[in-house]
């Protein structure tokens, strides 16, 4: 039996969990409203303030779908009630970020500024000229654009010059020496 999927999941106070036809599950929470189709063929039930998923049988596909489908609302249910965020750093000389509106302006060494404007339910927050904070109630939303910033000036190993995740670690290198 898969460890994660026989798990059940709390609802804490405030949250509604919505199972429709299809396994279509909605969250409801003092955050928004999230919803998503899980696969089918998993029984999701809402037993007093938890949710159990159960799997038909033990074949390899509904063993893998188990723990994910766990995890999906778990996942819905965290960021109802608190959120998601990463953490992104600018490092460089003359790299910095700037945000006006919902436009997230990015200096980053090109000959033109990188704008980026926020999708629909992700927020970015400035903290200081070189800490970008996304934050967001859907987990995937919230990593997608995470990554998006990021890939516009990855971090190069040399310098150390890029965006990079607040917890994330550089592997440096060594530059060229000179003939001796």
């Amino acid at each position: 039996m898969s460890r994660i999927g026989r798990m059940p999941i709390a609802i804490p106070a405030g949250v509604t969990v919505e199972i429709a036809e299809n396994n279509k599950v909605t969250v409801k929470g003092p955050k928004g409203t999230l919803e998503r189709v899980l696969p089918s063929e998993m029984e999701i039930k809402v037993e007093g303030t938890e949710v159990h998923v159960t799997r038909p049988n033990d074949l390899k596909k509904f063993k893998s779908l188990h723990g994910l489908t766990r995890t999906l609302i778990n996942n819905m249910v965290v960021g109802v009630t608190d959120g998601y965020e990463k953490k992104l750093e600018v490092n460089g000389v003359g790299y910095r970020a700037s945000k006006s509106g919902k436009v997230l302006t990015l200096n980053l060494g090109y000959s033109h500024p990188v704008e980026m404007t926020d999708p629909e339910g992700i927020e970015t927050v400035m903290e200081g000229q070189n800490i970008i904070i996304v934050k967001g109630i859907d987990k995937e939303k919230v990593g997608q654009f995470a990554a998006e910033i990021r890939d516009k000036r990855r971090p190069e190993p040399y310098k150390g010059k890029g965006i990079k995740y607040a917890d994330e670690t550089i592997r440096r290198k060594v530059g060229k020496t000179g003939k001796k």
